[in-house]
């Protein structure tokens, strides 16, 4: 079986959707024929078990672009092409025309559907966009593939494609060693992309309320992003007193990644929304507890008793803080081994690739 996937980046500064794609080719291409088509980019991740093509430019709105991805789609002959994302006009370009072309089409929106997401920009990005290219582009796919229950309810609340399967994003678990000390090392982490989604405001306004509590901890946020919503973040965190708790550290890659999973006692992702967040995947599987939001999938925190998953706001962040700082090390010791379990169950990213292999032979039916 050959599949071809197209995302618009794996830079990585891309976020969760390119490590997704690495993660997913990783296993996936032991068991398929495996493309990926994308765009030339200055820092891009490697990707493992693929034949990776790189197309220059990201419009399709210029002849040549549509040519070549069709000589590119034909030469390839692929059972399945599963596009990526949403917004970039490409995604849904490309989906459009292997559909027109007569291949199978499978469509992943990570998350960018999510109600959250739509209600940004409206009127100004979100409408011309459904319009011009976006909405053809998911009802033109013989299958949506979200990543939980949560999205498949959101998107056939859409309403734009009701043929939804649900297959998670996944860890590679073999990989990732769990941490060996619960004793506390207080600290308390954040790690994602730093922008306004991810609610980190919460996150410095419950510090904030809890700053005597908090007394000799280090919150790391570490992550890249617009350096003019950095500047907000620290001058919030400035104003309410705390900017010798919040340590903004950029980017992190690689081992000091896992390094800083390990060493936090916490993780916070407090979020607005998330499809999936493989990086709530990510610290469980090393053993830290972790608060997110119900902006998120996450409710398996509670049954697995590894986390809290909360409501949005800082108010609800704080009582989750404030829950996490009178647990013993011996419960936050249960809670990490509890998490791992949870990652091992049900996360893996070889049985993620069999169910994705499973998908594509049911659309290609």
């Amino acid at each position: 079986m050959k599949i071809l996937h197209y995302i618009p980046s794996i830079d990585r500064t891309s976020g969760g959707v390119g490590t997704y794609m690495q993660l997913l080719t990783a296993e996936l291409g032991k068991l398929v024929e495996l493309h990926v088509v994308t765009h030339k980019e200055t820092n891009p991740l490697e990707l493992k078990n693929c034949h990776v093509h790189f197309i220059e430019n990201n419009n399709p709105f210029l002849p040549k672009e549509k040519k070549n991805f069709i000589f590119l789609l034909n030469e390839i002959k692929p059972d399945v092409f599963h596009a990526n994302c949403c917004w970039l006009p490409m995604s849904a370009y490309t989906a459009m025309w292997a559909r027109n072309a007569g291949y199978h089409v499978v469509y992943t929106p990570h998350g960018m559907l999510e109600p959250w997401i739509m209600k940004r920009h409206y009127w100004t990005k979100k409408f011309p966009a459904s319009l011009l290219f976006q909405k053809r582009g998911i009802q033109i796919a013989n299958v949506i593939h979200a990543t939980a229950e949560s999205e498949k309810h959101n998107l056939t609340q859409l309403g734009w494609n009701n043929n939804i399967e649900v297959i998670p994003n996944c860890v590679e678990i073999d990989k990732i060693t769990m941490k060996e000390s619960w004793i506390r090392n207080k600290n308390i982490l954040f790690l994602s992309r730093v922008h306004v989604k991810k609610g980190i405001n919460f996150l410095i306004e419950a510090t904030a309320n809890l700053k005597t509590e908090l007394q000799g901890y280090t919150i790391n946020i570490a992550g890249e992003g617009e350096e003019s919503y950095i500047n907000e973040l620290k001058q919030l965190a400035s104003k309410l007193g705390v900017e010798n708790l919040i340590h903004f550290i950029g980017g992190v890659y690689g081992d000091k990644k896992w390094e800083l999973f390990k060493k936090a006692d916490l993780f916070v992702l407090p979020t607005h929304s998330e499809n999936f967040g493989i990086v709530v995947a990510e610290a469980l599987a090393c053993g830290t507890p972790v608060i997110t939001t119900q902006g998120t999938p996450w409710q398996e925190l509670e049954s697995y008793h590894c986390g809290w998953w909360t409501e949005i706001g800082t108010e609800a962040t704080t009582k989750a803080l404030k829950e996490f700082l009178q647990c013993t090390e011996t419960q936050l010791e249960q809670m990490g081994k509890n998490g791992r379990k949870l990652i091992e169950e049900k996360y893996s990213s070889q049985k993620v690739a069999q169910d994705m292999v499973e998908l594509y032979k049911k659309v290609c039916l």
